[in-house]
């Protein structure tokens, strides 16, 4: 996976170290960090493109974010997409959740789903907290899944 910085820098590490760094290094400069994990997609043509996004909150100071894009032609229902963006962003949950856990970092799962019935989104939402929840994560929906319904969706639009 090729992931990169918000103002475009790839990262050349493995995401895993990437991310221990940034906690050791925002945590010596004395940041409480948060971590939000979220995936937004957009149907561009015949191309599907998802954006997946590990952001970083300094308690009270603002944040960074680390972003991942790909691209498929795979066609999917509204339900099937809102679950493959869940998907991805618990794989990368489940990657770096150790870490969380050895530097003492909330994390949460954000979902681009709308907790409101009327949107069609919703018809995924039961199913997706479910997924998140069953990993352990905590989880988000909107309007509180910032992840994913703004930074990963500045990404994809």
């Amino acid at each position: 996976m090729k992931w990169r910085k918000f103002n475009g820098e790839h990262i050349r590490i493995p995401i895993k170290d990437e991310v221990r760094t940034a906690i050791i290094r925002e945590t010596e400069k004395g940041f409480r960090l948060k971590v939000c994990i979220g995936t937004d997609s957009q149907v561009k043509g015949s191309d599907t493109e998802f954006a997946t996004v590990i952001v970083f909150l300094r308690e009270g100071h603002g944040g960074f974010m680390f972003i991942h894009n790909d691209k498929t032609k795979q066609k999917y229902s509204i339900k099937e997409r809102m679950l493959v963006e869940v998907a991805k962003s618990i794989e990368i949950a489940y990657e770096l959740c150790d870490l969380f856990t050895q530097y003492d970092v909330d994390m949460e799962v954000h979902a681009d789903i709308n907790t409101n019935p009327h949107f069609k989104s919703n018809e995924a939402l039961r199913e997706a907290m479910g997924y998140i929840l069953g990993m352990g994560f905590a989880f988000k929906a909107k309007p509180e899944a910032f992840a994913s319904s703004s930074c990963a969706n500045k990404i994809v639009n």
